[in-house]
């Protein structure tokens, strides 16, 4: 199952600027796992970023609970589930090599 992972800051820029180091590498370790297949900043960026993951909607929660940022309460996290109907096929042969 594929997640949309909306994150909004909830606090002002100050306030999230120390948690960054930690939230790159909640990235890191997800996006290793094979949790995460991208990660980006919104346009503009104050207003967040977004996630796409991969895997059981339960786990993707809990993940996201874990990030630096919903911890500190300087970012709310909306987690939106796709059930792909179509997709490009390179994005079908990722999803079926990391056996998702």
């Amino acid at each position: 199952m594929l997640h949309v992972l909306l994150v909004r800051y909830t606090a002002p820029a100050g306030e999230v600027t120390p948690h960054v180091p930690g939230h790159v590498a909640y990235l890191e370790r997800h996006h290793a796992d094979g949790t995460f297949l991208l990660s980006g900043q919104t346009v503009p960026d104050e207003l967040g970023g977004v996630i796409l993951a991969t895997g059981p909607r339960e786990r993707v929660e809990r993940v996201a609970a874990e990030d630096p940022f919903a911890v500190a309460g300087v970012a709310a996290y909306e987690i939106v589930t796709v059930d792909p109907g179509r997709l490009h096929e390179d994005l079908r042969e990722l999803l079926t090599r990391s056996g998702r």
